[in-house]
């Protein structure tokens, strides 16, 4: 089970819950404070987690539920316009392109820059809650 339902309230309905995952996304981007970051991009991997409630089973209709071609293509251009210092300020402004989907009422989102280090990966996972 998602660890997003975890977040949710008590009194959450999750009869017709849906988690929509988009996977070790590999986009090259600026990403650091390190001098030797921001000479060339550096891949990072891109995990987005959305949990969407609904009151209903979904139709089958892509206007039903989370577009993850949207999502993809978003992250990509964001990736590639903007560089960022911070993979927590990163990831702050990819759950934000989740609320596009109204159902979204949870996200979490995970970025790893593989490349710093010969023996791991660092990263950082946030996990937001839709404001209601």
């Amino acid at each position: 089970m998602s660890l997003l339902f975890s977040f949710l309230p008590d009194d959450a309905n999750i009869a017709h819950a849906y988690v929509t995952r988009l996977d070790n996304y590999r986009v090259d981007m600026f990403l650091g404070v390190h001098a030797h970051e921001l000479e060339q991009p550096q891949p990072v991997m891109v995990t987005v987690e959305m949990l969407s409630l609904y009151d209903h089973p979904v139709e089958d209709q892509i206007t039903e539920v989370v577009d993850y071609d949207f999502l993809r293509l978003e992250i990509g251009k964001m990736a590639k316009a903007q560089k960022f210092a911070l993979q927590e300020h990163f990831c702050d402004r990819v759950a934000q392109l989740c609320w596009a989907f109204p159902p979204v009422t949870a996200v979490a989102v995970e970025s790893s820059k593989t490349d710093i280090y010969p023996d791991a990966a660092v990263g950082c996972r946030i996990v937001r809650l839709r404001e209601r």
